[in-house]
């Protein structure tokens, strides 16, 4: 277990300084001067100079590499120039709402897809079904911005019941979430169903109802639980996806999550707190993905994670 958490954790540091260098890279090479955007078209020549070399623009691309490296080490992204305060700073901020509306989605994702996966197991091949198999397939097949849009029209707009954007209620909540949940409900009701199925084929299952159990306490004792781990890999996946593809829907539904925090930072070329943004995100995925992998020798003994 040991070399096998310090294995994770030396390819999680790569990956984060992988992620580092791409983001530091594109973002110098993306077209527009910083130093024009912060003082305006307005600025001198000399004023811009001077604030150019302020940032470390005028180094050499390879000096800023290497301290830019330096810093992050030391979590130090930088000032945001837009913000007014340290771009980790505003990154954190931006966090908590983003990690409220991926726990939402996430809610939304278990209940809907396990229950909807369960009953389709359960009455395999019927006309409910189907019908759940291809709701499923629609919901995955729509663009999540479109979804947002049609859903605040009906909610928000149309039957004013919910509102369209971040006001600060609960009720903000729903709509975003479920837009952002959807297009997985039915992936996860379509893992569940399909793993149900294989686990009620075993020879366990029929061994354990040949000695007497019933069969709904085979059903929920034994085949829900080996078809949870197949489910939890993808709820791992799901909430890294969550916090880092929930870009579109925030801004869709003006959410002050990170996701609006990366946009707008791309758009002034706000260096610190963009490459601040990706490296959380960055970092946040990858735990989330060794938890999984922890959690697998919890759900199954027979697991070894030394060797995995």
């Amino acid at each position: 277990m040991t070399f096998f958490i310090g294995r994770r954790l030396a390819q999680a540091l790569l990956q984060i300084w992988g992620a580092i260098t791409i983001v530091f890279v594109a973002l110098r090479v993306l077209p527009g001067d910083p130093a024009e955007l912060i003082l305006g078209s307005q600025a001198t020549p000399d004023q811009l100079t001077e604030l150019r070399a302020q940032l470390g623009l005028d180094d050499p691309l390879l000096v800023q590499y290497v301290r830019h490296l330096g810093d992050v080490v030391r979590l130090d992204f930088g000032e945001s120039w837009r913000q007014g305060m340290a771009a980790l700073d505003a990154t954190l901020v931006r966090l908590g709402p983003t990690l409220s509306l991926a726990v939402w989605a996430m809610v939304f994702t278990v209940v809907l897809g396990f229950l909807s996966g369960t009953y389709a197991a359960r009455h395999a091949n019927s006309p409910i079904d189907h019908l759940i198999s291809v709701t499923s397939l629609v919901g995955q097949a729509l663009p999540p911005f479109w979804i947002g849009i049609m859903l605040s029209l009906i909610f928000a707009r149309g039957l004013q019941i919910l509102p369209s954007t971040a006001d600060g209620t609960m009720a903000s909540l729903l709509l975003p979430a479920f837009t952002l949940a959807l297009p997985f409900v039915g992936w996860l009701g379509r893992l569940v169903r399909t793993g149900i199925l294989e686990e009620m084929n075993q020879d366990y299952v029929r061994t354990a109802q040949a000695k007497g159990l019933s069969r709904r306490v085979v059903f929920y004792v034994h085949v829900l639980r080996n078809t949870l781990v197949p489910v939890v890999t993808m709820l791992g996946l799901l909430m890294g996806n969550f916090i880092a593809n929930g870009v579109i829907v925030e801004v869709v539904f003006a959410w002050p999550g990170i996701g609006t925090l990366l946009v707008d930072s791309i758009s002034f070329r706000d260096y610190a707190v963009v490459e601040a943004v990706l490296t959380v995100v960055t970092i946040c995925y990858i735990i989330l993905n060794l938890l999984v992998d922890l959690l697998y020798g919890y759900l199954d003994p027979r697991i070894q994670l030394e060797n995995a």
